[in-house]
């Protein structure tokens, strides 16, 4: 039993691996398929997550459908608090998803229990609300409130 690091296996290769080494622990069949880390200490960890992976999408069972992701960060909730400091801060994920640039400079509108931001740009005709629409839209949350 050899300990070089191997890419790990895939596919048919590793089912059949997977068959071959039938009798050995679970543990094991995951080292000799390749997957496991060496670390610094010489100590030899298994992969198991990742052989339990391979081995479904060997079998052509997808664990996630949808594409893959980066592995990076946490999903967006479209939440946000107001943090000690009286301060409101929107992420970057939402600013990237609506392309917007550092510099971009936006309008507040405080309403009865919401914020605007309306993008304010050189010539101030995309991406602006228009005025009449932000006061209907307080006027009738007024009115749903009193009922």
């Amino acid at each position: 039993m050899s300990e070089t690091a191997t890419a790990p296996l895939t596919g048919k290769a590793l089912l059949a691996k997977v068959k071959e080494l039938s009798t050995l622990p679970r543990r094991e069949r995951a080292k000799q398929c390749g997957y496991y880390t060496t670390t610094k200490g010489g100590q030899v960890r298994v992969n198991l997550t990742d052989f339990y992976d391979a081995l479904l999408s060997a079998r052509g069972i997808p664990l996630s459908p949808e594409s893959p992701k980066d592995g990076r960060g946490r999903e967006p909730t479209y939440r946000v608090s107001v943090h000690q400091n009286g301060q409101i801060v929107i992420g970057a994920t939402y600013t990237k998803a609506m392309g917007l640039e550092p510099g971009d400079e936006f309008e507040i509108k405080l309403g009865y229990k919401h914020i605007h931001l309306i993008q304010v740009d050189g010539d101030k005709k995309s991406s602006q609300l228009e005025d009449s629409d932000i006061d209907d839209e307080d006027e009738d949350e007024d009115e749903d409130d009193e009922e």
